[in-house]
């Protein structure tokens, strides 16, 4: 979902009708984690974590379409495949808190919501693609809900490897926050395979880690593997755009032309 289509004709400021998707995810969301009670015996933490994880994402989905999606418009098939890795989010992070205060919590399910996650990741920007339905908060959407599952998955990893498994979950936040303060940060960049394979070897591998089929030699040597590749990864991109940064001005140019593409 990297590609863009023109903004949309109708797309102007006012109130808009609440668009039904968000509730739809939630009440999705609220059946996961029902299944996952019956079937695992999720307690009182995964609940109100898979609850608070609800809630916040129907306010910011809710937020966010109100800002930038027509109601005439339709969400799209590459949208409401998001939407489902979204769904399968909650239920990894409701599981995920579950271990951490019981560690004979089932990780088979934690494994199975993850490993499907990750593969409709290689799902909804293809449809996007195939469907010309392409858009910027598509795009933004899909980047989100692979932020959040990666950083889910590194704190769950952390539990068993050392809380510097986090730094995986969090570089993507902590870039964005540097680029408040530096907005040549959120000049354009070049379509890079490197990128996404990186990107897809994140989850890959705190997927196998936190399910614990490798030796914690060869976990810790795996994980510190895809760290350093994540490092390199952030590290080329921010030279790129440091080589080609432009001031403020230009930055805020940069982005809106980027909507507009």
């Amino acid at each position: 979902m990297s590609e863009a289509r023109p903004a949309f004709p109708d797309a102007r400021p006012g109130a808009r009708p609440l668009r039904p998707e968000p509730a739809l995810g939630a009440a999705a969301q609220l059946v996961l984690l029902l299944v996952l009670g019956a079937v695992t015996g999720l307690g009182p933490v995964g609940w109100l974590t898979g609850l608070v994880f609800t809630a916040a994402t129907w306010a910011v989905l809710t937020r966010a379409l109100g800002r930038s999606w027509p109601g005439s418009v339709p969400f799209g098939p590459a949208n409401a495949v998001t939407l489902a890795r979204t769904t399968l989010a909650c239920g990894v992070t409701a599981l995920v808190a579950e271990v951490f205060v019981d560690r004979s919590a089932p990780v088979a399910a934690l494994a199975g919501l993850t490993a499907v996650a990750l593969a409709l990741d290689a799902v909804d920007g293809r449809v996007a693609r195939r469907t010309g339905t392409a858009t910027p908060f598509g795009a933004r959407f899909d980047m989100e809900a692979d932020a959040f599952l990666i950083l889910v998955l590194s704190v769950h990893v952390s539990s068993s490897l050392g809380v510097w498994v986090v730094a995986i979950g969090a570089m993507r936040y902590v870039f964005v926050a540097a680029a408040r303060f530096l907005p040549w940060l959120n000049g354009p960049l070049p379509p890079s395979m490197a990128r996404k394979t990186v990107a897809a070897v994140q989850g890959v591998v705190l997927l196998v880690a936190g399910v614990g089929v490798l030796p914690p030699v060869a976990a810790y040597a795996a994980v510190a593997s895809a760290l350093a590749l994540l490092v390199w990864s952030f590290g080329r991109d921010i030279r790129w755009l440091w080589r080609v940064r432009v001031p403020r001005g230009g930055a805020v140019a940069a982005q809106a032309e980027r909507v507009r593409a």
